[in-house]
């Protein structure tokens, strides 16, 4: 892929739960919070995915953060990340899936989560070219969506001397926790990362595509929150929380049929993508011997077949759960201390990073505004984790 198609497969792994779930589900928790999280998330998503892409530039190959780990910080932080890469994107796509299903709102949430799943998991098992095509219509559609309800929104907004969140008014101490929920929505960009060995030019096409895949998403999540206040209600989140208002109750709002379509065709676009770049991982893991060497093997076409296919059990596995709001805060968790990671082996390249150590500081700060359960499942599944690993080892 070149510099296009790696921006389409960034945006397309952003933007559909990032626009129309985590913005909703955060806006309606947080509300004007979220006019100053929204762009404090997205800049430290910068120094986060320069990280990513100036490793990906140095060892341009399937697996992101697990094999520049392994390369860097030795097997144990290597696997680390695999696992919490593996943990934090089933949760991600799930997520997308449940979304998919909620926009639809017809039968059971979870029978249609699957049903998503295994239909996007069967195009990714036919190749990277036909997934890419798909991926671009979903993108354009996605944008042109977003863009047509933001503008539509903004426009008609009212309130555009916004909310001024300053120590005193009880939004301060909402900002991190936003921010926090918030970060996962713009790290689709590690998609990208992922699939270095099938970008031309890594070391220059990364670094471009992840700074404008961030500054598109950055924009458009503003829009629609901004949008939503106009359209739908006090913030983007009474529209897409399905409290007061569901797909079909929008019938009679402006724009509804703009916010489905735009929906489901975003939620589609991460399902796949997530799909794509999960199996890389794993695809990576087995050619280790930290999972199974089945997952290592190739079809006549070099797809890995084997690890798309179990990439999309674990998410249907996951969309059982039925919970579209744990499965993101469970994501967010896993996604900081991931890149955590990512940016302790950019520095170790390289300690004059100053991005890399903002990226560092950043994730671990952030780590500490995500609920105790959801610290709870992660750590004892991260100790899983170790167990497998030194069993394999042995």
């Amino acid at each position: 892929m070149g510099l296009a198609g790696t921006i389409v497969t960034g945006l397309g792994s952003i933007l559909g739960t990032g626009a129309f779930v985590a913005i909703g589900l955060a806006s309606g928790q947080w509300g004007d919070a979220l006019l100053v999280a929204i762009p404090v998330a997205g800049a430290l998503a910068v120094f986060n995915g320069l990280s990513s892409a100036y490793l990906a530039g140095r060892f341009p190959v399937a697996g992101g953060t697990y094999e520049y780990a392994y390369e860097t910080l030795g097997p144990t932080l290597g696997f680390t990340a695999g696992w919490l890469f593996l943990l934090a994107k089933t949760a991600s796509a799930a997520s997308a899936a449940l979304g998919i299903a909620e926009y639809l709102g017809v039968g059971d949430s979870r029978v249609v989560a699957v049903a998503a799943t295994v239909a996007v998991t069967i195009l990714v098992v036919t190749g990277l070219r036909r997934t890419t095509v798909v991926n671009s219509v979903l993108v354009t559609v996605t944008v042109a969506a977003l863009v047509v309800f933001a503008v539509a929104g903004v426009a008609g907004y009212s309130g555009m001397a916004v909310a001024v969140v300053v120590p005193g008014t009880g939004l301060a101490g909402s900002i991190l926790p936003a921010v926090a929920f918030l970060f996962v929505a713009y790290t689709g960009y590690g998609r990208v990362a992922t699939l270095g060995e099938e970008v031309k030019e890594p070391t220059r096409t990364i670094p471009r595509a992840v700074i404008v895949t961030l500054a598109i998403a950055g924009v458009l999540y503003m829009g629609v929150e901004l949008g939503g206040r106009a359209l739908g209600g006090p913030n983007w989140g009474f529209v897409l929380e399905m409290e007061g208002f569901t797909p079909a109750s929008l019938l009679d709002r402006p724009f509804r049929g703009i916010v489905t379509v735009g929906a489901i065709t975003a939620m589609v676009g991460v399902l796949l993508n997530l799909v794509l770049g999960l199996s890389r991982v794993w695809l990576a893991m087995g050619r280790r011997g930290d999972m199974p060497t089945v997952l290592a093997r190739l079809d006549e076409s070099s797809q890995p077949v084997t690890a798309v296919v179990v990439a999309g059990m674990a998410i249907a596995l996951v969309c059982l759960v039925g919970d579209i709001r744990l499965a993101w805060s469970f994501s967010a968790f896993t996604v900081l201390l991931y890149y955590g990671i990512t940016n302790l082996a950019a520095l170790r390249m390289d300690r004059r990073l100053w991005t890399a150590w903002a990226g560092l500081v950043s994730c671990a700060l952030l780590s500490f505004f995500v609920t105790i359960q959801v610290w709870l499942v992660g750590g004892g599944l991260l100790v899983l984790g170790v167990i497998w690993k030194r069993q394999r080892r042995n």
